[in-house]
């Protein structure tokens, strides 16, 4: 590949790894091969770019204040924020997901789990039955994740009953906290939740690449990343009001 491709086995390297950790391909001993199928399990999801997702939710965390009320889907970027949620008082966090509603268990919280269907390799609710409830529920703030992100669409998710009810969350939001962590600036997904108009800040795990930060600044939409230079968090815009 590096003589085909006239760069570096060094380089080869390094873009092999980022592509293995996007999912799209598997590296095994001198190469690599494409996936048998991509798994979108909570369990699979739950392992990929963990350390990426943790730095995400402890962001986002210091976004809540207690006696906040906000809306938390069932995606495994949104499940970090479980432990910082643990500590506030007074909050209101509604849910879609079996597994974050348990792990939510404390006194200091008032847990609305949606009902409907429940999906086994996902642990959550979806399905008419979730959405009508939600449909009752506003003035939230909602936190949402997404399988794949792009300029031109928006926000996107891997199936259409996961994208319905985050489309939905975001309508009745008074504001929507896009977590995504780095891979997701370069994956696709096939279900549209919603578009970037109904987005007002970013929470991610790196400074995003110039086109992206140009496309926020154009937007004025907020991105929150790690300040390499201090404990914290750095900001692209102040602009954001609930």
């Amino acid at each position: 590949m590096a003589a085909a491709l006239d760069v570096s086995e060094a380089t080869v390297r390094r873009d092999l790894r980022a592509l293995a950790e996007e999912g799209q391909i598997v590296l095994n001993y001198g190469g690599a091969t494409l996936p048998n199928h991509v798994d979108f399990s909570y369990r699979s999801k739950a392992m990929r770019n963990v350390e990426a997702k943790r730095i995400v939710g402890e962001l986002a965390g210091g976004l809540i204040a207690e006696g906040d009320q906000v809306f938390v889907d069932s995606g495994t970027t949104c499940a970090q924020l479980a432990g910082h949620l643990k500590r506030k008082r007074s909050l209101s966090v509604i849910v879609n997901s079996a597994r974050l509603a348990l792990e939510l268990d404390s006194p200091n919280l008032q847990v609305i789990l949606l009902g409907g269907e429940y999906r086994p390799d996902r642990m959550d609710n979806v399905g008419p039955l979730a959405n009508t409830t939600l449909s009752e529920l506003h003035g939230y703030h909602a936190f949402i994740s997404a399988d794949g992100l792009s300029r031109e669409v928006g926000l996107m998710a891997s199936d259409v009953e996961s994208a319905y009810i985050f489309r939905l969350a975001v309508a009745n939001a008074k504001a929507t906290t896009l977590l995504a962590d780095h891979t997701k600036f370069h994956a696709n997904a096939l279900c549209k939740i919603v578009g970037w108009d109904r987005v007002a800040r970013v929470v991610t795990d790196r400074k995003p690449d110039e086109e992206w930060t140009g496309f926020f600044e154009e937007r004025n939409i907020e991105v929150i990343y790690p300040d390499k230079s201090s404990d914290e968090p750095k900001k692209e815009s102040t602009d954001f009001t609930d």
